[in-house]
């Protein structure tokens, strides 16, 4: 399934989220976003894909240059920082809950990590993304009461896992 010209990837939203923290350079994001680093232990991303996911969020116009720094391993780094329409997206983006459970180790995570560190509490996003949680649950148990040979076997997998994910939104918001 294509994604729309306007929605941004869990990637390009990771690496927005990074600039939108302050003034930086491709190499800090890069090395925040490897499988060790800060944001990688939760979405990681390889360095040339950080770089040319700078390049689509600045032809997006939601990240512009800054300017330079110098660099003490090689040429000057270029500055990267968020623009008002980037900051607008993110900031929309880590209140909406995630559509779909399959979402919530990366997207999900991802959203709560960058609201604690902006020192941001998660409530407003906790309760909507329990909300949509417990209607998708109660959706699948209304599908499981109907299905029979292996439909019932997926419809019982996703309401636990369904039921899972409200136990863990609802753990983080108590």
């Amino acid at each position: 399934m294509r994604r729309r010209a306007d929605q941004l990837t869990t990637g390009e939203w990771a690496v927005l989220g990074l600039v939108a923290e302050g003034a930086t350079h491709g190499f800090a994001v890069a090395r925040a976003l490897e499988p060790g680093g800060e944001v990688g232990r939760v979405w990681s991303l390889r360095r040339p894909l950080v770089y040319r996911t700078l390049d689509v969020l600045a032809d997006r116009e939601l990240t512009r240059t800054a300017g330079t720094e110098p660099s003490t391993a090689g040429p000057q780094r270029t500055l990267i920082e968020v623009t008002r329409e980037g900051q607008r997206a993110v900031t929309e983006w880590l209140q909406a809950p995630v559509d779909h459970v399959r979402d919530a180790r990366s997207e999900l995570l991802l959203k709560l990590l960058f609201l604690d560190r902006r020192g941001l509490a998660p409530d407003a996003l906790l309760q909507a993304q329990s909300e949509r949680f417990r209607e998708q649950e109660r959706e699948l148990r209304t599908r499981l009461d109907a299905a029979e040979g292996f439909n019932r076997t997926l419809a019982l997998w996703r309401v636990e896992n369904t039921a899972a994910a409200v136990r863990f939104v609802e753990a983080l918001h108590s």
